[in-house]
């Protein structure tokens, strides 16, 4: 990467760390994915129990594979099962474990984490549920505002529902159609406004890069 890039890159990266702490997030910055893995399996003891929320950007790091491989007790959401009841009975027992590894749709500047989610089983176990939360994200989740976040979700919205390969009208048209079919993912939006009521329970990495959609 070009050195003054990434330089920018740390810099944004250093000041949303120190935003997010002051609003009782535990957050710290790394300048590559593989220190983030290494940083967040760090925080997991062996024989714990883990779930995860979708994301991309855990994906990319290849969490799914450590997990399934490693002396854990892993919630697999990623099994190929029937999502209802199979799948979906992974998702209310997700909601019991120690761990919860996701990502996140988009960051303010004030320190704000807005999400929307397709089932609902990530936005609620990063609300409460799992005694431990744990993100990784790029800097490209950074935005300027709520108004920003919600924008941007409606920017990757597309992308997303191509990845899990929803046949939804944005899929076709490459832009949010609001629209009102089954396939729908945008059907849960919550803003964590601050870690205060926990305190230290949500842990967030923060990758001097871009990372996900």
């Amino acid at each position: 990467m070009d050195e003054i890039k990434k330089w920018q890159y740390i810099c944004k990266a250093e000041k949303i760390v120190k935003v997010l702490n002051q609003k009782h997030f535990k957050a710290l910055y790394v300048e590559t994915p593989e220190e983030a893995k290494i940083k967040l399996l760090d925080m997991i003891e062996e024989g714990a129990s883990v779930a995860m929320g979708g994301s991309t950007t855990l994906n990319e790091m290849g969490i799914v594979d450590i997990l399934r491989n490693g002396n854990y007790k892993f919630f697999d959401r990623y099994q190929k099962l029937p999502f209802y009841p199979d799948i979906v009975e992974i998702h209310r027992k997700s909601l019991t474990a120690d761990y919860l590894i996701t990502g996140t749709n988009a960051i303010t500047k004030n320190g704000e984490l807005v999400n929307t989610d397709c089932t609902g089983n990530r936005v609620a176990a990063m609300i409460f549920g799992p005694k431990n939360v744990i993100i990784v994200a790029g800097i490209n989740k950074i935005v300027d505002s709520i108004d920003d976040a919600f924008k941007r979700i409606k920017d990757i919205a597309p992308m997303n529902s191509k990845r899990i390969k929803h046949e939804t009208p944005c899929t076709e048209t490459g832009y949010c159609m609001d629209c009102d079919c089954k396939k729908r993912i945008c059907n849960f939006t919550t803003i964590i406004h601050n870690g205060i009521k926990f305190e230290g329970r949500i842990k967030i990495i923060i990758v001097a890069d871009k990372l996900g959609y």
